[in-house]
């Protein structure tokens, strides 16, 4: 028996209305009425057997942002025309991300991404948000800060958790550092992006940052430095992950502390009504999920 493939129209209206969060703007935009959206939608689920959309405020049920991966995957496939220049239907997007980010969170990922979205030409831009460093022209942004963005509609998408690092002969040699006081006399690098005080408040000194040390505006430089035994550095875990597992860090405490800062997706308003925008951010939240 062959399974029932659903109305393009509902394919269509559950797709605009999962970018747009709104029956009315959906409705709009495919010139019908609020309460055929509604229609659409509710014989979509029918058809599927499941709910798509979990409450209210149109946010996607586990099944939903699954199935909405699919339908956004199958109706580019249909955009797609024969003979038409392969090159001349793609999707630009201009994606500004922060370098270690980039490196250790997005280039592992970045494949699967292209793969399931060929259609897209993908640009990525290098920016240090925190510190000034931005590109001005990016699409979609990922910021490293304290979400209080007044300038940018943004989600965050990863959290992470501080802990020291160092190279193996570095804590053989100078080693080991099992006190906040051993620490404080160990050569300490510094990064304006990662600022020692978390971890000493958490172990209850409020002191200042270190005054001497080389500094670093670059977690991954930072963590090469580290590596180079040229002293102890303070790292988020997920984005140290590439330096422990390959051996060249290693865990100075086994203890964790929350850093004050997280990763953002950011965008200007009306950029998520470009298809790729939206696209890219549903799957950036999927896939560090």
């Amino acid at each position: 028996m062959t399974s029932r493939i659903p109305p393009i129209q509902c394919l269509v209206t559950f797709e605009a209305l999962a970018r747009l969060r709104s029956v009315t703007q959906a409705a709009d935009e495919l010139c019908v009425t609020p309460s055929a959206v509604s229609h659409r939608v509710r014989q979509l689920e029918q058809i599927l057997g499941t709910k798509l959309f979990g409450r209210a405020d149109f946010s996607l049920t586990t099944e939903g942002s699954e199935y909405l991966a699919h339908v956004r995957e199958g109706l580019a496939v249909l955009g797609r025309f024969p003979g038409k220049d392969a090159a001349q239907g793609k999707r630009k997007l201009r994606v500004a991300v922060t370098p270690t980010f980039a490196r250790s969170i997005l280039m592992p990922r970045l494949r699967a991404f292209l793969e399931a979205y060929p259609e897209i030409d993908l640009t990525l831009q290098v920016s240090i948000p925190l510190l000034d460093v931005v590109a001005e022209d990016a699409d979609l942004m990922i910021r490293f800060g304290t979400g209080r963005y007044a300038d940018v509609e943004h989600v965050c998408v990863m959290t992470d958790e501080v802990t020291p690092l160092a190279a193996p002969h570095y804590l053989r040699e100078h080693g080991p550092f099992d006190t906040v006081e051993d620490l404080l006399g160990a050569k300490l690098l510094k990064s304006p992006l990662e600022p020692w005080r978390t971890w000493f408040l958490a172990h209850g000194v409020d002191t200042g940052e270190p005054a001497e040390g080389s500094s670093f505006n670059d977690i991954g430089l930072m963590c090469d430095a580290a590596a180079q035994g040229l002293g102890i550095a303070l790292v988020r875990l997920k984005l140290g992950a590439p330096w422990l597992e390959n051996g060249s860090l290693e865990r100075v405490s086994a203890r964790n502390v929350p850093s004050p800062h997280a990763h953002y997706l950011c965008w200007r308003t009306g950029a998520m009504d470009r298809w790729e925008c939206a696209a890219f951010a549903e799957w950036l939240q999927r896939s560090l999920a």
